[in-house]
């Protein structure tokens, strides 16, 4: 078969915050890609220093990337891969099973608890422990670091999502979601949106942040229940793209033709039309809510099925495109009519595999101008040793029952980000002291 003639699988694959980079884990190390073309793929980093990756996260364009092996699972790895340096490394109770990155926060999600740390100093500033099993390590993360939205699930039974809020290290509030469990989470680029699946994965809902009303529902189908492996937003928040262990592949439409259309002329069809959406106010719940559900505005049929995948919707080349990565190693990119929908058109095929062609210098060059860019090429050079480990947690759990760790249990490095020449900027900081907590 073909994914036995490759040289390695895909243990993890992920995508950065903007759908600009794709990150993948292989048994070896892990590599980088840059996705601003889509005939090329351009390879921006390879490491085969830490073997058998499970987790990689790059954050946005920059040089840090964390990373965490199946040999030290409870132990996350910052990175700036751009130097060869580390800049930090966290050891936790149990295994990782999830991280997520924004400019502000990272948050690392264990079976039973949460982590949530201040990425510019990498500083531990809060523990949530009171939070039922999540064996996946299901969670999201808004991008956007001016309100850092954090969504985890909040039952083990039912579909029920917990909101809190990573700025001001307060739970929002709880949304009822679904009758069965979470299966995925996703927030819309500016974090006022957030779709969840269940694991039926049948229905898609949409809610706002940060008050939890229910905006949108796109029914997914009705003949049998899926593993929903991957959900996401387009950058302008007009699209919804759901993946799951089949060979379809669903993107929705985020529009509500009834609150623009313009009031319609007093016709046959137009009074039948309000007559049978006033009928759906007296039947069942189950039946008007599916006669209220969108379909699908475009869908990809995959030559694969039963194996992972994750998807993006990305501008590529000043064009809407679909990516579809797949656990057997490669990235299908499929053109996207934002106009007219239907069925998505297979453009290119990339293999990840592959030996890879290295274009550090050219990922920025090809990549188009962004309203907010972070330069991913760092000047300055450190002269300090590259292993440190970073003071800030106890194997106790870190914030006794979720409080807040003071201010004294922190170290004073060894890494510090100054954003303001670049992001993130990492340099160690000199007067830290790797091991030594500072005390008041």
């Amino acid at each position: 078969m073909e994914a036995a003639a490759e040289p390695a699988a895909l243990s993890c694959f992920s995508y950065n915050q903007d759908c600009t980079s794709l990150a993948i884990g292989t048994t070896s190390g892990y590599r980088l890609f840059s996705l601003s073309s889509v005939e090329q793929l351009d390879q921006v980093h390879e490491s085969n220093e830490i073997p058998d990756v499970y987790i990689v996260e790059r954050l946005f364009s920059s040089s840090l990337v964390v990373v965490v092996s199946h040999a030290k699972p409870q132990q996350m790895n910052v990175y700036h891969f751009k130097k060869g340096t580390e800049i930090c490394n966290y050891s936790y109770s149990s295994n990782i099973l999830s991280i997520r990155l924004n400019r502000q926060r990272l948050v690392v999600c264990l079976e039973e608890s949460i982590y949530i740390h201040n990425i510019k100093d990498m500083k531990l500033l809060k523990t949530i422990l009171d939070m039922p099993p999540n064996t996946t390590g299901l969670c999201a993360l808004s991008i956007n670091h001016a309100n850092s939205y954090l969504a985890y699930p909040g039952s083990a039974t039912s579909g029920e999502i917990a909101l809190y809020d990573g700025n001001t290290l307060k739970m929002a509030c709880t949304i009822p979601a679904h009758d069965g469990p979470l299966a995925a989470l996703a927030f819309s680029s500016t974090g006022s949106k957030l779709a969840s699946a269940s694991e039926k994965g049948t229905v898609i809902r949409v809610f706002s942040i940060p008050g939890g009303q229910k905006l949108y529902e796109f029914r997914r189908g009705m003949k049998r229940y899926v593993n929903i492996s991957s959900l996401v937003f387009s950058m302008d928040s007009q699209f919804l793209c759901a993946s799951s262990n089949t060979e379809t592949v669903h993107i929705f439409k985020l529009e509500h033709l009834t609150d623009s259309r313009p009031e319609e002329p007093p016709t046959w069809s137009g009074y039948m039309g309000k007559m049978f959406q006033a009928a759906t106010n007296y039947l069942p719940a189950q039946v008007s809510g599916m006669m209220n559900q969108d379909r699908a505005f475009a869908t990809v049929r995959l030559n694969i099925s039963g194996q992972r995948n994750i998807c993006a919707l990305s501008t590529i080349q000043k064009l809407p495109r679909l990516l579809v990565t797949t656990s057997d190693g490669h990235l299908y990119i499929y053109n996207l009519d934002p106009q007219d929908g239907g069925e998505c058109v297979l453009i290119k095929k990339h293999s990840l595999l592959g030996s890879g062609k290295m274009e550090e210098n050219k990922e920025n060059d090809l990549r188009p101008p962004l309203p907010q860019s972070y330069a991913a090429t760092v000047a300055r050079q450190s002269t300090v040793p590259s292993t440190s480990t970073m003071p800030g947690y106890s194997e106790d759990g870190g914030a006794l029952r979720g409080e807040v760790i003071p201010e004294h249990e922190f170290a004073t490095g060894p890494v510090c980000l100054d954003d303001e020449n670049e992001f993130p900027p990492i340099i160690l900081c000199r007067g830290g002291q790797p091991g030594k907590a500072k005390r008041s």
